[in-house]
């Protein structure tokens, strides 16, 4: 895999692991960490949330849209740069519903694959319960999220049910199926 590969997936579906044993895989290859750029906002942060509805947000909500969008475009932007020195650039993050789609147009490089970890929600939950880290709250709980993945999220790229693997099963599967986790 060159170019750039975007790893999505609900929290706690394995994306931080995969996207890092992916790149470690590759023979030149950067890990973004698209919630890096979120950290990075030291005051005035306003989370993402569950009640936030892209075009049609208003005062708190479409100041948490914008940062998402932010996030997206300086993680695109990354990418890019990491990808045009040489690298295959391995961006993770939690892109979803219509956010999944305006991503894909955002990053330049092709090729470009999209990997989603789609893993069942009491998987997602069990491995949420095991984590040191809270990856849920503000608003959104597993199966929030999940019907979000699900029901809201465009069919891109290449979409793996990982329930029950492991993280190097998962980076298999993405190399085997590279093809199909490309995007036009």
């Amino acid at each position: 895999m060159d170019g750039v590969v975007l790893v999505t997936g609900v929290m706690a579906a394995g994306k931080s692991t995969v996207a890092q044993r992916l790149a470690e895989a590759l023979p030149r290859a950067a890990h973004v960490r698209g919630d890096a750029f979120r950290r990075m906002i030291v005051s005035g942060r306003a989370e993402y949330g569950p009640g936030n509805h892209g075009e049609h947000a208003s005062g708190a909500d479409a100041q948490a849209v914008a940062q998402l969008r932010l996030r997206h475009r300086l993680s695109a932007a990354t990418a890019d740069g990491y990808a045009a020195a040489g690298f295959t650039a391995v961006v993770q993050d939690v892109v979803l519903g219509e956010h999944l789609r305006a991503y894909v147009g955002l990053v330049r490089t092709r090729p470009l694959h999209v990997v989603v970890l789609a893993p069942g929600a009491a998987e997602v939950a069990a491995r949420e319960a095991g984590r040191a880290k809270t990856g849920y709250g503000g608003g959104w709980t597993v199966t929030a999220l999940d019907e979000e993945l699900r029901l809201r999220t465009p069919r891109i790229g290449l979409w793996l049910d990982t329930s029950g693997w492991t993280p190097q099963e998962t980076v298999e599967a993405i190399l085997a199926d590279a093809q199909r986790a490309r995007v036009a």
